[in-house]
């Protein structure tokens, strides 16, 4: 299952809606003010599912993911010198991105590729293809690109 992961251009804080491949929304992220980086995700019918709440203190970023108020994991970005990595410890996953991080697949720890985010470019805000063969592993996938975007706007500014 492809879902189109698009951020909304007018908005305070981040906000983000998830589409699938017949344009149906899917999840929908709102920002909140926090400290760091705080993002809900919400099902098409505004039920919370998760938060992803960024440490303030770190050496390198990192987001603890919570799933019905129980944090499950977290998202850390690796120390590497030309390829961005990201590690997701709650299900052994890491992320894997080329050189200009624009593109990036998710791989389970045996190797087998869980997801494929592709950035689309000329679009006026950040706008994501994510590839998902198992649509149960669409939420945690859904919360790397969360992480990984958050980690670039940070960089930006």
């Amino acid at each position: 299952m492809k879902l189109m992961f698009k951020q909304r251009f007018f908005s305070w804080f981040d906000s983000y809606d998830i589409y699938d491949e017949s344009g149906n929304t899917i999840y929908t992220v709102k920002g909140t003010p926090a400290w760091g980086h705080k993002l809900q995700i919400y099902d098409r019918y505004d039920n919370h599912l998760a938060t992803l709440r960024e440490h303030i203190i770190s050496f390198l970023p990192c987001f603890d993911i919570q799933v019905n108020g129980q944090t499950i994991g977290t998202i850390r970005k690796e120390f590497t010198f030309f390829k961005p990595s990201f590690s997701v410890d709650c299900k052994g996953w890491r992320v894997e991105g080329s050189f200009f991080e624009w593109d990036y697949q998710i791989m389970s720890s045996t190797g087998k590729t869980v997801a494929v985010i592709e950035k689309q470019l000329f679009h006026f805000t950040d706008t994501y293809i994510i590839d998902v063969p198992d649509m149960e592993d669409s939420l945690l996938a859904l919360m790397v690109v969360l992480a990984i975007d958050a980690v670039k706007c940070s960089q930006n500014n």
